[in-house]
């Protein structure tokens, strides 16, 4: 039998007594990349979701290109939460896909110590803005490419070097949709961010 709870099953309402600390993290990553669906899969709480239809208001200011299936966006921010160890609480901030929402990235990224960047292969082009917007803002990240259905799958140095990121930024694959290996980003993110630098 299966003991995993779903994300609309999971009780946990409180921070645990024994987190001492708590880091605030963004997700980031252009429109239709997989940061809701990323922060449902890990969080412990249900997951705070500002999402709405996809109007027609959008046609011309939202490139839909490759998002046939897309019908609804993030229009403030996703938020959850994830104990990571007994005395570590992470709070995740999925920030929306879309220029036009810049401004709340602003507001998101105060006191927020790093960021994980979510990027598709099939439009990895659309990563450069979200990697921009946190290297002027001075955001340190790392980054995941998030494996769609059916998606090129490119080597990881490959990918490295279409998004010029530096050799130190990690860079991990992960499915949205499966709770270990977004766990795992967030480990690796947090290791990063808090390992000490020269």
């Amino acid at each position: 039998m299966d003991s995993a709870l779903s994300p609309h099953e999971r009780v946990v309402d409180y921070v645990p007594e024994t987190v001492t600390r708590t880091v605030k993290l963004l997700v980031a990553g252009p429109f239709g990349v997989g940061k809701t669906t990323f922060v449902g899969s890990v969080s412990e709480i249900r997951p705070l979701r500002t999402e709405e239809i996809i109007t027609e208001a959008s046609v011309g200011v939202d490139d839909m290109a490759g998002l046939p299936d897309k019908t609804t966006t993030t229009v403030a921010m996703d938020f959850g939460r994830i104990t990571l160890n007994p005395q570590l609480a992470l709070y995740l901030f999925g920030t929306p896909g879309q220029r036009r929402f810049v401004p709340i990235w602003e507001d998101l990224a105060v006191g927020a110590l790093g960021a994980l960047v979510l990027v598709d292969t099939r439009r990895l082009d659309k990563a450069d803005e979200a990697l921009s917007i946190l290297e002027e803002r001075g955001v340190p990240y790392a980054v995941a490419v998030n494996d769609f259905d059916g998606a090129p799958r490119h080597p990881l140095e490959e990918v490295r070097e279409a998004l010029d990121l530096d050799p130190w930024t990690p860079l991990m694959r992960l499915d949205a949709r499966d709770r270990n290996p977004c766990l795992q980003s967030l480990i690796t993110l947090v290791e990063y961010l808090l390992e000490p630098r020269v």
